[in-house]
């Protein structure tokens, strides 16, 4: 899977990042961007934004994830560990930071940089299961479905999917591209079954909004 490139940490911030309200117990909601900005507006780059995000999490996750310097540690269900470690290499720093836990589904979300790259991870607890994902996974009610918006300036895939979540894994269930490149994108659920995309045209700076059912014919199936 293609990692999301060439942003910077504000544009990055503005369409993908989506959310941060931190609730008392273990299961956390995606932060919104008006908590994302005010969180991360002295941030020096997407790495420590991502820190400084975690930062908010681990208190919640203690059972779940902890860190010690630059390594993240995340328990595993029976038994186990895995084992995120930050490190320096010869493009820059790569770094992994918790962003998100989904109880019922007892999947970490983590966001990750690679030099100027930008991903996301989806770490299943149960069984071990390490996933990479172009942008922030966008659960569908129900938990069953999440969707990913691929969608910048230069160097995303420009592209729309939808993946199921199964015991044994994850898997891309849909995938759709527009005619023309979007320069941005975001996504949301409306119901379980449709989804509403707010985007920017290659064009110009005009925010659109489509709306696309997962049962359209469009949707090029994934196999």
């Amino acid at each position: 899977m293609t990692a999301r490139t060439g942003r910077s940490l504000r544009a990055h911030a503005a369409c993908v990042l989506m959310a941060l309200a931190v609730p008392p117990l273990c299961c956390a909601a995606p932060p919104t961007p008006a908590e994302l900005t005010k969180l991360c507006t002295d941030a020096e780059d997407q790495a420590h934004c991502g820190r400084l995000v975690e930062a908010r999490r681990l208190p919640a996750l203690r059972k779940v994830a902890t860190r010690e310097g630059d390594e993240l540690r995340i328990a595993l269900m029976p038994v186990g560990l895995a084992v995120f470690r930050d490190a320096v290499n010869i493009i820059g720093a790569r770094t992994y930071a918790v962003w998100d836990y989904i109880e019922d589904l007892e999947v970490v979300v983590l966001f990750a940089t690679d030099g100027d790259r930008s991903e996301f991870w989806i770490v299943q607890r149960r069984g071990g299961g390490e996933f990479r994902l172009p942008s922030e996974p966008v659960l569908a009610p129900g938990h069953k479905r999440f969707a990913t918006a691929d969608f910048c300036a230069d160097a995303c895939g420009n592209e729309l999917a939808i993946w199921r979540i199964e015991d044994t894994g994850v898997r891309k269930e849909l995938a759709w591209k527009p005619a023309e490149t979007w320069s941005d994108a975001g996504v949301a659920w409306k119901g379980a079954e449709a989804l509403s995309v707010e985007y920017t045209s290659g064009r110009d700076s005009t925010p659109r909004t489509i709306e696309r059912r997962i049962n359209d014919a469009t949707w090029t199936r994934v196999r």
